[in-house]
C-alpha cells in the first residue's frame, strides 16, 4: 500500500509539474514565433512599399506620356525612349546583398549558363520588350489614356495564356473567370461611340480618324500579348537557363534587357530621323520648353520606380505577384484620366472597368489560395520536423 500511495503521490506531482512545463513550452514557443512574426512584418511593410512603387510610378508614367503627346510631342521614339533609358538609376541596388537563403523554389544547379545563352537570352528578351514598348506608345499616341489603360489590362490574360503552355500554369476556375472577364473589358473598348482626341498630330481637341484609333487599340493589344509572352519566358528562362532567381540575377535579367531595348530604340531614333524634329517640338510643345524637359524627365524616373517596384516583389514574392499588382494599378488610371484629361466615362468604359477589376480580383484571390496553401504546406513541415 505503501508503494501505492507512494505512486499515488509522484503521479500528482507529475499532474502538478506537467501544466508548468506545457506553460513553459509555450513561451519558449512563442518566443521562437516572435522574431518570425517580426520578420514577417517588416516584410509586408516592404512588400507595401514596392506595391505603391509599383501602381505610382506606372500611374504617373502613363499620364505624363500621354501629356507628352496631347500638348504637342509627336515623337514615337522619343517616349519609347524614356520609359527604358533611366536604367542607371537602378544600379545603385545592385549593392543590396541577398539573403542567404533563395526567394523562390527554383531549384539552383552547379554548372551556370554560358555566356552565349546567356547573351541570347538577354538579347531575345530585351528586342521583346524593345517592340512591346514602341506598340505601347503607338497606342497611347492614338488612344485617350481611359481606354489604353483599360486594354493593358489584358496583359494578364495574356500572360496567364501563354503560363499554361511555357510555364505548366493550371486553369482553375477563378483564372478560367479572370481571362473571360478580362477578354470581355477589352473587347467593349472597340464599340465606343465617341470620337478620339489626337493631341500629337492635330491638336488636343481634333477628333481622330477611326482607323488611328483602330490602330492605337491593335498596337496596345499586340504589345500587352508580347508583354504578357515576355513575362512567361521570363520565368521559363530562369527555370530552365538561369536556374535561380536570387536578387542579382534578376538585377542582371533587368539590366541587361533594358540595355538591349534602350539601345534598340536608340537607334531607331535616329534612323527614322525623328531626332531633327526636336527642337522645334520643345518651341511647340503647349507647357514651354521647361515643361517639355521636365515632363520627359519625370517620365523616365517615373517608369524607373515602377522598375523598383516590380523588381522588389519579384524578389520578396514572385514575377507573377509582380504582374497581378501592376495589372491591378491599371484601373487606377482613367480615374486620374477623367480628371486631369477630361476623358469622358461613358457606360462601355465603366461597365469596362468593372469587369476589369472584376478580372483582377478573381486572378488575385486565386494567388491568395496559392500562397495560403504554400503556407500551410509549410507551417506542416515545420511541426513534423520540431
Amino acid at each position: 500500500m505503501g508503494d501505492v500511495g507512494e505512486l499515488r503521490l509522484q503521479f500528482g506531482e507529475d499532474e502538478k509539474a506537467s501544466p508548468r512545463k506545457q506553460t513553459s513550452s509555450i513561451n519558449l514557443s512563442q518566443r521562437r514565433r516572435n522574431p518570425r512574426i517580426k520578420v514577417n512584418y517588416r516584410r509586408w511593410l516592404r512588400i507595401g512599399v514596392y506595391t505603391v512603387l509599383l501602381i505610382a510610378g506606372q500611374s504617373v508614367g502613363t499620364m505624363l506620356g500621354r501629356l507628352y503627346f496631347d500638348k504637342g510631342g509627336k515623337s514615337k521614339w522619343l517616349a519609347t525612349l524614356v520609359t527604358l533609358i533611366g536604367f542607371p538609376i537602378l544600379l545603385p541596388l545592385y549593392m543590396i546583398k541577398s539573403p542567404k537563403t533563395p526567394s523562390s523554389n527554383i531549384t539552383l544547379q552547379s554548372n551556370p549558363p554560358t555566356a552565349t545563352k546567356l547573351a541570347f537570352l538577354y538579347v531575345s528578351l530585351g528586342l521583346l520588350v524593345a517592340i512591346g514598348c514602341f506598340l505601347y506608345s503607338v497606342g497611347l499616341m492614338y488612344l485617350p489614356v481611359s481606354t489604353y489603360s483599360l486594354i493593358c489590362a489584358s496583359q494578364l490574360a495574356f500572360n496567364a495564356f501563354f503560363s499554361y503552355f511555357l510555364n505548366s500554369l493550371i486553369f482553375t476556375p477563378f483564372i478560367l473567370n479572370s481571362l473571360v472577364l478580362l477578354t470581355i473589358s477589352s473587347s467593349l473598348l472597340m464599340f465606343q461611340p465617341e470620337p478620339v482626341s489626337d493631341g500629337a498630330s492635330d491638336g488636343p481637341n481634333h477628333p481622330a480618324s477611326r482607323a488611328k484609333f483602330i490602330t492605337g487599340f491593335v498596337c496596345t493589344v499586340a504589345a500587352s500579348a508580347g508583354y504578357g509572352l515576355m513575362l512567361s519566358l521570363t520565368q521559363l528562362a530562369f527555370k530552365k537557363v538561369i536556374k535561380k532567381e536570387t536578387f542579382k540575377a534578376v538585377m542582371d535579367m533587368i539590366i541587361y534587357q533594358s540595355i538591349v531595348s534602350s539601345s534598340a530604340i536608340l537607334i531607331g531614333f535616329f534612323a527614322s530621323g525623328e531626332w531633327r524634329s526636336l527642337k522645334g517640338e520643345m518651341d511647340g510643345f503647349h507647357l514651354g520648353k521647361a515643361s517639355y524637359v521636365m515632363t520627359l524627365v519625370w517620365t523616365a524616373i517615373s517608369w524607373q520606380l515602377f522598375s523598383v517596384g516590380c523588381v522588389g516583389l519579384i524578389f520578396e514574392v514572385s514575377s507573377l505577384f509582380s504582374n497581378a499588382i501592376s495589372a491591378l494599378g491599371l484601373p487606377v488610371v482613367p480615374v486620374f484620366a477623367v480628371v486631369f484629361f477630361h476623358d469622358k466615362m461613358d457606360g462601355i468604359k465603366i461597365v469596362s472597368m468593372i469587369l476589369a477589376v472584376w478580372g483582377f480580383v478573381s486572378y488575385g484571390y486565386q494567388n491568395y489560395l496559392d500562397d495560403l496553401n504554400e503556407s500551410s504546406t509549410v507551417e506542416n513541415r515545420d511541426a513534423i520536423r520540431e
